[in-house]
């Protein structure tokens, strides 16, 4: 008896917008639909460790920004542990370690408030940097970018970065690094995400 076979064909790509905002950050778009904007808690009140603010822009080749930007955060907390039952340990209570935002309807500028994270474990064991690990989506593309936010006032520890070692190029590694002042007493750390173009982010195949 022959046997039938069934042929699917691949799905078509579709990228993320326009309507990305009304369904992951609806109340970004006006829909009052939470009581709580999912995102917005990346570290709650009880995280130890030093409260800081990261802004930036999302900036396309020409150098303009891009007003229709999700980005999501996945970070460590001040002892290096992730919210996550195989994340190396304990966090605080509240601390979910993830967060939501996107960019300004009108500016294009994002940010949030958390803390700094950690070093934390690689794969291998060695010790990695105190990061913030960043996906973006938005209208034009097709596959999110995975990227990551290094800290300048971390120059030692980011030197031995397992992962910033993989970049051959110095100053294509240097797309990776924010900058801190201060800002009423705050750290501020300055992150711009550049699509394409001149000093393009690096952004990683995972």
């Amino acid at each position: 008896m022959a046997q039938s076979r069934l042929y699917i064909k691949e799905s078509a790509s579709q990228t993320a917008g326009p309507y990305v905002h009304i369904g992951l950050a609806p109340g970004a778009a006006g829909f009052d639909i939470y009581r709580r904007e999912l995102g917005w808690d990346i570290a709650g009140p009880n995280a130890r460790g030093e409260r800081i603010r990261v802004e930036g822009r999302v900036l396309d080749g020409m150098g303009a920004a891009t007003k229709d930007v999700l980005l999501e955060v996945w970070q460590a907390n001040a002892d290096g542990h992730y919210a996550h039952p195989e994340g190396g340990g304990p966090v605080e209570d509240g601390f979910r370690g993830w967060g939501r935002v996107i960019t300004d309807f009108d500016t294009g500028a994002w940010g949030f408030d958390t803390v700094k994270p950690g070093p934390t474990p690689g794969r291998d064991g060695r010790l990695q940097a105190p990061h913030l690990n960043l996906w973006l989506v938005a209208r034009g593309i097709n596959i999110g970018l995975n990227t990551r936010l290094y800290f300048d006032d971390e120059a030692e520890r980011n030197t031995a970065d397992p992962v910033l070692n993989l970049i051959e190029w110095e100053d294509r590694r240097s797309t990776l690094i924010a900058t801190r002042t201060m800002r009423d007493g705050t750290p501020l750390y300055h992150f711009d995400i550049r699509l394409q173009g001149d000093r393009e982010t690096v952004f990683f195949d995972i």
